[in-house]
């Protein structure tokens, strides 16, 4: 009966509230969903919505922001760490590595003349004059140590000539020597073998110390020339991470509608710190580092340049002596050393009255050689009164001296000061922006927490 019924009328219908399924499977009566995924609407993958939203910008400021910060106290602490580096390396060894070489070229000028001073009293020499010899020639072997010690190893043409010069210094002496036992025994010959020292002196050892000195002493003032300057380009990147801390301020105030970030005022006080500091500090290293140029380097090259040919001048004067003022070169070569010492130290009392008592002096020496008054021309020459050229002479070279100690006193103070402010910044640029990195993330973590 059912089965008929159904073969006949098909399946029976049931009334299930408002809904009559009729025939139909459950599936049919539930239309199937349109909604839209909500990246889809924007027309854009998940991934990229999410890179763009306000917490992803806010990290990625944060993370820009601690990179510039580090990068910049890199280059502030490189840029400090340099300055540092060279004016200790000119305070230790290039200025003394100068310094020896002046001493060394004066040592070999007083030991020249000193050695024709001896030979022109004639007989056994007075013990204060032989005396005077010895000791610059000791000077000048303590002087070549010294040197040797500034040297590097690269520095392979510097070695030459301190070589050059300690193996000519034996042979000089040894030609003394030996003028000086001829001279004692009365043999002529003598005066040869001391114009062959001589010689030997002015056209060998002494360019070559000249050349050496020339040579540190350049150095000492290209290093001094290099940071008469500021760091500007260290400065500069500190007051660039200053202006985008404050972008990020502003763009954080308008984000999260807080004026105010504790963080982010932190990081802006250290790099405030810092860029004051660096300001600062470098206005005085500058400051010290140009009157070391001004009041100790170029001084320092006159007075020098003073003593050398004061050196090379009482050379002349004693081997003029010595050969019977019967060389024109030696009076011209005194001449023209006085000449120039007189135009270089204009304005420098002290220098130019000595210069003036020492011309005055050697003048007469030039009368009494005229009239063939040999003896009274070498009493003048050697002689200890006021108005004597040996005493004129040291009087000048007392004054070149101090000069030369005044001035390095004050090359080496104004560096020792440079270096002394600059000391405690190279980490402490390191230390602020560290500090202001660590600020940056105090104060973004707080506003990335509303977002969670």
């Amino acid at each position: 009966m059912t089965v008929l019924y159904w073969l006949q009328y098909g399946p029976p219908a049931y009334m299930l509230g408002d809904v009559i399924a009729a025939g139909i499977t459950p599936s049919a009566a539930v239309p199937p969903t349109t909604a839209t995924p909500v990246g889809a609407v924007a027309g854009k993958p998940p991934v990229r919505y999410t890179m763009r939203s306000t917490p992803a910008r806010l990290v990625a400021m944060g993370t820009a922001l601690v990179v510039l910060a580090l990068t910049v106290g890199n280059l502030a602490s490189t840029a400090v760490t340099e300055r540092v580096d060279t004016l200790g390396t000119l305070l230790v060894r290039t200025e003394p590595f100068a310094n020896s070489a002046q001493n060394l070229y004066g040592a070999l000028s007083v030991a020249d003349s000193a050695a024709a001073t001896a030979f022109i009293a004639g007989g056994l020499e007075p013990a204060q004059v032989r005396e005077r010899y010895s000791q610059a020639l000791g000077e000048a072997s303590s002087e070549l140590i010294a040197a040797s010690a500034g040297v590097t190893e690269n520095d392979e043409a510097t070695s030459a000539v301190l070589t050059q010069i300690a193996a000519g210094l034996p042979v000089y002496s040894g030609l003394v020597e030996t003028a000086r036992a001829n001279n004692r025994s009365g043999n002529p010959v003598g005066a040869a073998y001391l114009g062959e020292a001589s010689t030997m002196m002015q056209t060998s050892l002494l360019p070559l110390a000249e050349k050496l000195y020339t040579e540190q002493a350049s150095r000492v003032s290209a290093d001094q020339e290099r940071f008469t300057s500021p760091p500007y380009f260290a400065i500069g990147s500190v007051v660039f991470l200053l202006m985008m801390t404050g972008l990020a301020q502003w763009y954080l105030s308008r984000t999260t509608r807080r004026t105010l970030n504790v963080g982010f005022l932190g990081a802006t006080a250290a790099v405030v710190g810092l860029l004051g500091w660096m300001l600062v500090v470098g206005l005085i290293s500058s400051i010290a580092t140009d009157r070391a140029l001004d009041r100790g380097v170029t001084p320092l090259k006159s007075y020098t340049t003073g003593f050398i040919m004061a050196q090379q001048a009482r050379a002349d004067e004693t081997l003029d002596l010595a050969r019977r003022g019967g060389s024109q070169d030696y009076g011209q070569s005194f001449d023209a050393n006085v000449s120039r010492m007189s135009e270089m130290f204009q304005g420098d009392t002290a220098v130019i009255d000595a210069l003036n008592t020492w011309s005055g002096s050697h003048a007469r020496i030039d009368s009494a050689l005229e009239v063939g008054d040999f003896n009274g021309a070498v009493a003048i020459a050697t002689g200890t009164a006021e108005s004597d050229s040996a005493a004129a002479f040291t009087a000048l070279d007392s004054v070149l001296v101090d000069g030369i100690e005044n001035a390095r006193a004050e090359l080496r103070s104004n560096i020792d000061r440079s270096v002394g402010v600059l000391s405690g910044l190279s980490n402490g640029a390191y230390v602020l922006t560290v500090v202001a990195s660590v600020a940056f993330g105090v104060g973004l973590f707080p506003r990335l927490r509303e977002y969670l």
